[in-house]
């Protein structure tokens, strides 16, 4: 869901999806919207004129710690963090502290961004997004790994470091990687722990058992590296033709909207999963 300060709050969505058996929340981020725009609204996200929920998002690692801090089972994650415009160091300490204080439900969904428009104000490159992901996740991973982290790359550096506390989940939280392009799959394929396409993917049926040929192609196992599927709208036919692609989790995108009108959705959403998925204990788990 886009939280803003216009909707319902995180800490009243995330208790109305726990007693509901939702097992995640996702919401995603843009820190700021430059006045002066030049890029153009993917169709895969709406396309047109850029949407006011943009303007207004709450920060995702502090919605996400009221969320978590209100709850006891639910994952909370990033879908997406806009990674090249954040400070590494900064943003793994974040990280590691949320997924602390929840027990290990923190999920980090990174992604490369569309706008070009805000990278210059963060002294970042839109054209080098790609690399400098890659490296500071790697960067960031080392952090929450080692007791004295380093990292040299072309893009970001790290001195022999201390940064305590670890995530709970170790040796990191889960990265997963957003995008829908060939250039997406392929890093994903290479170090992400999960794909995450849009529902807007072209194809997902035949893309789905070619990324995991491409993470056969990286040398890893393709049952060490799951598929999910974002932004997806709530429709029944649609969840139930992934099963059979054996995709991990889908995530359905909730109205920008208050209590009114988002509980019902969520109410929907639930009805939906009941006739799809047969009730078990470990639901939530699933």
């Amino acid at each position: 869901m886009f939280l803003t300060d216009e909707t319902i709050g995180p800490v009243e969505l995330a208790t109305e999806l726990e007693a509901r058996d939702i097992p995640a929340l996702w919401v995603p981020e843009h820190p700021h919207i430059p006045v002066r725009r030049s890029t153009p609204v993917p169709s895969a996200y709406g396309g047109g004129e850029l949407a006011r929920m943009y303007l207004r998002l709450l920060d995702p690692i502090v919605a996400l710690t009221a969320a978590a801090t209100a709850t006891q089972r639910l994952r909370v994650g990033t879908g997406i963090s806009l990674l090249a415009l954040r400070d590494p160091v900064v943003t793994a300490k974040e990280i590691a502290t949320l997924d602390y204080l929840s027990g290990g439900r923190f999920e980090f969904g990174v992604g490369y961004g569309w706008n070009a428009d805000e990278f210059p104000d963060h002294g970042q490159h839109f054209d080098e997004r790609h690399a400098v992901v890659a490296e500071k996740v790697e960067l960031m991973r080392r952090i929450w790994r080692d007791d004295v982290a380093d990292y040299e790359g072309r893009h970001v550096r790290l001195e022999p470091s201390w940064a305590w506390p670890k995530p709970e989940q170790q040796p990191a939280p889960r990265i997963w990687l957003g995008g829908n392009g060939d250039r997406a799959m392929r890093a994903a394929a290479a170090w992400a722990d999960v794909w995450f396409p849009t529902a807007s993917a072209p194809d997902l049926a035949t893309g789905i058992p070619r990324f995991r040929h491409m993470v056969e192609d990286a040398g890893r196992d393709p049952a060490e590296v799951g598929v999910a599927v974002a932004a997806a709208p709530s429709d029944g036919e649609f969840f139930a033709a992934l099963v059979d692609l054996d995709v991990e989790e889908v995530s359905v995108v909730l109205p920008v909207s208050g209590r009114d009108d988002v509980l019902p959705a969520i109410d929907e959403l639930v009805q939906m999963r009941d006739r799809l998925v047969p009730s078990t204990p470990d639901r939530t788990q699933s």
